[in-house]
């Protein structure tokens, strides 16, 4: 039993971990997984973790500077959600804006 505890553990931190090629000399980077609800003010940049992050095209990219170089995220890295606050909009705005549903229109009896 005891020998099966240390395997159990680095399962474990392989799971939240993703070891990710990248750089110019090939090196392996630990990438943290992004929160499952990501909020992007103005800019679609987000800081997690000592990473920066980009959102374009519906896809995500991160770097160590927001200068880049940008390398892309592995999807299992993605958060299940995102959502856009606009400079004065208090309310947030998710990415299934404008496919059918109505916001604020509740049927009442």
């Amino acid at each position: 039993m005891k020998k099966i505890m240390p395997a159990v553990l680095l399962a474990a931190f392989l799971l939240a971990a993703c070891a990710v090629r990248s750089g110019y000399h090939g090196e392996a980077v630990i990438v943290p997984a992004l929160p499952s609800v990501v909020i992007l003010e103005e800019e679609p940049y987000y800081y997690h973790s000592g990473y920066h992050y980009h959102y374009q095209n519906n896809v995500w990219f991160y770097s160590n500077s927001r200068s880049g170089p940008w390398r892309e995220l592995p999807r299992d890295r993605w958060p299940k959600e995102v959502k856009h606050r606009h400079k004065g909009d208090p309310r947030d705005r998710d990415d299934d804006r404008g496919r059918g549903e109505k916001r604020g229109h509740e049927d009442h009896d």
